[in-house]
């Protein structure tokens, strides 16, 4: 059996965080959704994604196909049912479609009306919307600890370090490293991913993962539901946050409910507000809407989309969000939507040179011993268009 993950026709709700990568390919928990999936289905699986997305994640087409929509969270129960599919037929829950079964002339998800429908009985956790990331976090760190972690053993952990709670609760990969730091697992597990370092004096309360090859830097404070994506530094204070992966927040200063893109600098000293002074729920600009919109959520941070930085001292108010490859600085709070590819803060905002854009792109990566490459370009470029096609 063949299995493609496929964007839903409301994937602009999680914008700007799918705006340079399909849905499936968010993290949240430990791993991305389409590694839950792989985990699961013991299989590779390819992405239907947007048009000037597709080069760098193909699609795997062959006679026999099943779709499943890449906001959906894996679970065995799910995964049974999804497995049960027979041609033509589609598994829904509340008129959703979560997954169907066709041939390889029918691979389309906006065409699947002739279905026979099987309903599913399976509970699960989706990301609709871009603070689920932060907000199903906790459970998702949960879930993938217990799937990656199922009949293996942890690497030693160093005896300087301080632990509360169950210490069964934290696994090391292979490499990783830990002296003289504070694990709580009173509240769920700490996953400390291969080649990946506590610093001397972190404290570190679960659920928390720190991916492959990532830092957390001397005395930082890192609470409850927060995963730091692989070869990222993070220092000062998070809560709650995700940071996809490839970023830097390396020095003191605040996030909390917080999603992170990949490629990004918060520079020292910024914080973002995460709960408003009237306790009211906070709105948040919406791509899908064109407008903002509430989310029903007491706590929210601020979102940032790939390749975005800010100056040191950044203000950034509650509910905010930050295209793709904008640059931020400047003293005052920032206003709660900045548009991808601009430069700039309180004082005015300008579109930011591409070819500059371009360049400060291709030194990040080689920073991580990685190219931005021509396929890379391309999508900035198609970005880049849509951004400033007015």
């Amino acid at each position: 059996m063949n299995y493609i993950l496929f964007d839903g026709l409301d994937r602009s709700k999680l914008f700007p965080i799918t705006i340079t990568r399909p849905v499936a390919d968010i993290r949240t928990g430990i791993i991305t959704i389409k590694e839950k999936w792989e985990h699961f289905l013991q299989t590779t699986i390819s992405f239907k994604t947007e048009e000037y997305l597709s080069v760098k994640y193909p699609i795997v087409i062959s006679d026999d196909n099943i779709l499943i929509d890449g906001s959906v969270i894996p679970t065995s129960q799910l995964v049974n049912e999804i497995e049960a599919l027979q041609p033509n037929q589609k598994l829904q829950k509340d008129d959703f479609t979560i997954a169907y079964r066709c041939n390889g002339n029918s691979v389309v998800i906006d065409n699947v009306t002739n279905y026979k429908v099987v309903e599913s009985s399976s509970d699960f956790l989706r990301i609709e919307n871009t603070w689920d990331i932060f907000k199903l976090n906790d459970n998702n760190i949960i879930a993938d600890f217990d799937l990656l972690t199922k009949g293996r053993k942890s690497s030693i952990i160093s005896e300087t370090n301080h632990i509360i709670g169950n210490p069964d609760l934290i696994f090391f990969e292979y490499g990783a490293v830990a002296e003289f730091a504070y694990l709580n697992t009173t509240d769920g597990p700490i996953y400390i991913g291969k080649n990946a370092v506590l610093m001397e004096g972190s404290k570190i309360k679960g659920p928390f993962a720190l991916c492959e090859g990532s830092t957390v830097k001397m005395g930082a404070k890192i609470y409850s539901g927060t995963t730091i994506g692989p070869h990222s530094k993070v220092g000062g204070e998070v809560s709650n946050s995700v940071i996809l992966g490839y970023s830097n927040k390396g020095h003191e200063g605040f996030i909390g409910n917080t999603v992170i893109g990949e490629w990004c600098n918060i520079g020292a000293d910024s914080n973002t507000s995460n709960l408003k002074n009237t306790y009211d729920f906070v709105k948040l600009w919406s791509y899908h809407k064109n407008t903002f919109i509430n989310t029903g959520l007491q706590f929210c941070g601020l979102i940032m989309g790939d390749h975005s930085k800010c100056g040191i001292n950044t203000m950034f108010n509650t509910g905010t969000v930050v295209g793709v490859s904008s640059n931020i600085y400047g003293a005052g709070y920032q206003r709660n939507f900045i548009p991808s590819f601009m430069w700039g803060g309180v004082a005015g905002l300008k579109p930011y040179n591409y070819n500059k854009s371009v360049e400060v792109a291709k030194a990040v990566f080689k920073r991580r011993n990685k190219t931005f490459d021509n396929v890379d370009q391309d999508i900035f470029k198609h970005l880049y268009g849509i951004a400033h096609s007015k």
